[in-house]
């Protein structure tokens, strides 16, 4: 069992890592979209590539759940998307069996260029890093990743029968 003086020191090295990295190295190779939009353009992508069942759509209730968004946040990055010109936001029927998008022609090269930024910076970093180095830190964050969701939901899920916030305040 890790020490509680252990468990602060390496959850705030923890945070404070993931923040300079989120922040310093990677608003540097987004310059014209966010991450979660990249992810939402690749996703489109991969989705029409993968899938001849939609026809090159790709469900908004897909996109939420990838992205592990509200569908209010997922809709407001649409809507933002589209208002650029890089997706196209269309709806089945009278739309209360799904909305969805494709990708324009503008929104294909805006995922190219990105993409040719991000293998640019990253190529020289995995180069320095190392190739087995990145496999085994990404195995390492994804188990990381996996153990945090589930004690996130275990939060929750204390806090819905006891009546306290996240924080375990009483409600």
């Amino acid at each position: 069992m890790v020490e509680n003086t252990d468990v602060m020191k390496l959850s705030n090295e923890l945070t404070y890592q993931r923040y300079l990295f989120n922040r310093e190295h990677i608003k540097d190779i987004f310059m014209k979209m966010s991450i979660p939009e990249y992810i939402a353009l690749h996703h489109i992508v991969m989705e029409e590539e993968n899938a001849d069942i939609y026809s090159g759509r790709t469900y908004l209730k897909d996109l939420s759940d990838k992205l592990q968004m509200t569908m209010r946040q997922t809709s407001k990055m649409i809507e933002h998307l589209r208002d650029k010109g890089y997706v196209v936001w269309s709806h089945d029927g009278n739309g209360s069996e799904g909305t969805y998008v494709t990708i324009t022609e503008s929104g294909r090269t805006l995922l190219r260029e990105q993409e040719e930024a991000m293998k640019r910076y990253y190529g020289k970093v995995f180069d320095k890093f190392g190739k087995e180095n990145l496999i085994q830190l990404l195995q390492l964050m994804k188990q990381l990743e996996t153990i945090m969701s589930s004690e996130i939901e275990s939060l929750e899920v204390d806090a819905d029968g006891c009546g306290t916030d996240e924080f375990g305040a009483d409600e």
